[in-house]
């Protein structure tokens, strides 16, 4: 049985223990959920996504966990930023300009939202601004971009929703802003992408919050905490400029493992151990780390 977190796991990680059936146990955020915890007893193997979540676990346990990260969608890997330019029409952005991506999620976000409409003239004087808004917030913000002086206007493109494109999207994109789930930190990790979170501050556990914080004392991201401002938006979207993608790819590799082939780590794990040299065992006496691996 694999089991994933959440309430619903424990009676069934439970049962999988009474009938004698191994237990995999894979954590998505740098903390421990409580239905893990309680269930790390009875796993046959625990996977986790950061090494930070290894002093969480009881010290019985440890030597059945293992750092593999989270499998992200392969198609994420194959953007290419030409398309995204042809298939979304972005004929009037301005390509020696950094572009930024910005997201709230498919509902869209109305705390990101309504930051970025407050900041929108001065990202749009930096930068190219492709603003994934949710169906429900488009017209108010569509209303917004008519009064941009029409130099401006050109390089803003505003969807309720982005589908199929968003790879070519992720590749087009220098800085991404948006809330910070478990698996956009590993995809924009596995991308190299610089990002601002702004955590979800209903998030169960606040582990968006913590999630975002992890990586930015890392150097791998900004973390946007508390009352987010245009002005805190325009301070930490700034510096993010002026940096190499290959840094926050190496920065980030290195704190949350975002696994390029995180399903095949998982099965290795569910065997009882880590024989993927990008999967290092955390037992109390571990191997030591290949240069340049996460």
């Amino acid at each position: 049985m694999l089991a994933t977190g959440g309430y619903v796991t424990v009676p069934a990680g439970l049962a999988a223990r009474m009938c004698r059936r191994p237990l995999v146990l894979h954590e998505q955020t740098v903390r421990l959920g409580l239905a893990n915890r309680k269930l790390a007893s009875s796993a046959t193997r625990i996977a986790v996504s950061s090494e930070s979540s290894l002093p969480l676990l009881p010290e019985s346990v440890r030597g059945a966990a293992v750092v593999t990260g989270n499998p992200i969608r392969p198609e994420v890997l194959t953007g290419h930023a030409d398309k995204a330019v042809e298939a979304l029409a972005l004929h009037g952005f301005d390509r020696h300009l950094p572009t930024v991506y910005v997201t709230g999620g498919a509902q869209g976000s109305q705390q990101i939202n309504d930051v970025v409409r407050d900041a929108l003239p001065w990202l749009l004087e930096r930068a190219n601004v492709i603003h994934q808004c949710g169906p429900a917030n488009v017209e108010g913000l569509r209303q917004r971009a008519a009064a941009l002086p029409v130099e401006l206007s050109g390089r803003y493109y505003l969807a309720g929703f982005v589908g199929t494109e968003l790879p070519d999207v992720l590749a087009l994109a220098d800085v991404v802003i948006s809330r910070s789930g478990a698996g956009t930190l590993a995809e924009l990790t596995a991308l190299g992408k610089p990002a601002v979170f702004v955590p979800l501050a209903s998030s169960a556990g606040n582990e968006q919050a913590h999630n975002a914080r992890h990586l930015a004392n890392a150097g791998a991201a900004v973390a946007l905490l508390g009352e987010v401002t245009a002005g805190s938006l325009r301070d930490a979207v700034g510096p993010l400029q002026q940096f190499p993608a290959d840094v926050y790819t190496e920065v980030g590799a290195h704190v949350v493992a975002a696994c390029r082939r995180g399903g095949d780590h998982l099965r290795r794990g569910r065997a009882g151990r880590a024989t993927c040299p990008e999967c290092r065992p955390t037992s109390p006496r571990p191997r030591p780390r290949r240069a340049g691996r996460g």
